[in-house]
């Protein structure tokens, strides 16, 4: 099979790598996400992980963004690859109210980055060492990117087919607070548009990959890959999610070159090591079957989030929450009303509440300044109330368990509150501080 899809994957790669790395200093976003915060909230079993000391954080940016060059240069790749892929998962395991599908897709891209001989052409390493520049590969490298590509999309259409997006919502949302889009204008808040949004998304995600995949219909996928991709840039804030999609596309086109190259692709798409072939099918076992994990969940997984993330649920959930904290102290009968705000960030404070397991890290946080302060026993409660894609508020956790008795598991958290408000019809009103699309990941 070719080499230049696979080769031009990476050089497109390393500049999207090499923007976004530049939009944290452009933006301030290093001070403001990893230097200002008083408090982290960490993922399960990554407690343990801290932003750098002073200036620190800086630096590990700056090295990201000469990774970043190495990758797109070919220099060095192998190297460049590994500790791109180090550094930037590190960055994405310092704080969960980041969470992004994208930031996680890009973990994983670079991981799989590591392994693929995407130096061997168009690069500085094939330039210095001829020994090692090649035209065409075993197919199996850009097959295993083909695929994880096509997971992210089969899961995003999969994730769709449920009650509030085959409804509208949170398209209508969306929608109805971009009226001054161009083109579109007052047409956002018809019923028209939200249909096409909603079942457009829902289809192109469900048959774009074999689409991109069958010669015929390639082309015409391409287009509409692109005009979706582009428009969601244009309407919402999702970063550099639209172009990475967009760059991976060209995986889809191989191979390139003679006939003869095309012809060894079904013969050629496993890699010819067997302990390669085995990796290879665990890595995609798990990439297959980790997303399904919130069916193991009772309830609506985009009210409970467990189960949510790493499992391509993307813009399904518009959610407005408010929390309010009360700390107990037995031994003296005091009480205090805590305001996140004294504590957190503004972009904290957005994600937080809506999300039970950051409810429950907080209310450890707060025990834990109290004891400090000598309270040795207190007890932590937290009255939260969420609406969910334009629902009615509704207590999100029962506001009667002490959340600093609460252990943290992998588990399903039993003082979750079930979701029975219905769905809203469409044009009722709906709660004035939703959170758009780039919050909804």
């Amino acid at each position: 099979m070719s080499i230049a899809p696979l080769a031009w994957f990476r050089v497109l790669f390393g500049l999207i790598m090499l923007v976004e790395v530049g939009r944290y200093f452009l933006y301030d976003w290093v001070r403001q996400f990893y230097i200002a915060p008083k408090f982290h909230f960490a993922y399960f079993g990554f407690e343990w992980l801290k932003p750098w000391p002073g200036s620190g954080m800086y630096w590990h940016f700056a090295a990201l963004g000469l990774l970043a060059t190495c990758i797109t240069a070919g220099f060095c790749y192998r190297i460049a690859a590994a500790l791109f892929f180090l550094g930037f998962t590190y960055v994405f395991l310092l704080d969960e109210v980041l969470y992004l599908n994208h930031f996680y897709l890009v973990c994983l891209l670079s991981f799989l980055m590591i392994f693929l001989p995407a130096h061997r052409s168009m690069s500085l390493d094939a330039t210095l060492r001829p020994a090692i520049r090649a035209q065409t590969i075993p197919g199996w490298p850009i097959w295993l990117l083909r695929i994880q590509l096509g997971i992210v999309y089969f899961y995003a259409g999969l994730a769709k087919l449920n009650a509030d997006w085959l409804r509208g919502e949170p398209i209508r949302t969306w929608l109805a607070r971009r009226d001054d889009l161009p083109f579109l204008g007052p047409a956002a808040t018809s019923e028209v548009t939200v249909a096409f949004f909603t079942w457009g998304g829902l289809v192109l995600d469900l048959l774009i990959f074999p689409a991109l995949l069958w010669r015929r219909t390639r082309v015409y996928a391409f287009v509409a890959a692109t005009g979706f991709h582009v428009m969601n840039a244009a309407m919402f804030r999702i970063g550099i999610f639209p172009w990475l999609m967009l760059g991976a596309t060209l995986l889809l086109f191989a191979p390139f070159g003679s006939p003869q190259a095309a012809s060894t692709v079904t013969k050629s798409w496993l890699p010819a090591a067997r302990l390669t072939r085995i990796l290879a099918a665990v890595y995609l076992a798990v990439q297959f079957l980790f997303p399904l994990r919130h069916f193991l969940y009772p309830g609506n997984v985009s009210w409970t989030e467990e189960g949510h993330r790493f499992s391509w649920h993307m813009k399904l959930r518009s959610k407005v929450a408010k929390a309010r904290y009360e700390v107990f102290d037995p031994e003296s009968d005091e009480s205090w009303e805590v305001d996140p705000r004294d504590y957190l960030e503004k972009w904290q404070i957005r994600k937080m509440p809506g999300q039970p397991d950051m409810v429950l890290q907080f209310a450890h946080y707060l025990a834990d300044e109290f004891r400090r302060k000598g309270y040795r026993d207190v007890e932590v409660r937290a009255d939260v109330r969420a609406a969910l894609n334009g629902r009615r508020p509704r207590r999100l956790i029962d506001a009667d368990v002490d959340l600093a008795r609460v252990q943290r598991s992998l588990g399903h958290a039993t003082w979750i509150l079930p979701l029975y408000e219905p769905l809203r019809p469409a044009g009722s009103a709906r709660p004035s501080e939703e959170t758009g699309p780039e919050e909804a990941e």
